[in-house]
């Protein structure tokens, strides 16, 4: 099982504050009656910020899986390419 290290996590928990942040704006922008293009445009960057800490997670654990002592975990290995193909 491969584990995230917490000090790469930072910057994630940042951009997913962020992408907290445009949802809210795009939950506000809906219920005022905002313009399409506006909440499309807000919404498409929550999604980018979503995608990119997922990658950055999946970015973490692959590091962590090929930096083990032990060597490559055949199914660590397996299950990060499968979380990175469930992003992409």
């Amino acid at each position: 099982m491969v584990t995230l290290d917490m000090e790469d996590m930072g910057p994630v928990i940042n951009r997913l504050r962020r992408a907290q942040g445009q949802i809210g704006g795009v939950i506000r922008l809906i219920e005022e009656g905002r313009d399409c293009k506006d909440v499309v445009t807000q919404l498409a960057a929550a999604s980018r910020a979503l995608d990119r800490a997922g990658f950055a997670i999946v970015s973490s654990g692959l590091q962590e899986c090929l930096s083990s002592p032990d060597g490559v975990n055949e199914d660590d290995k397996a299950a990060m390419e499968r979380l990175f193909l469930t992003l992409a």
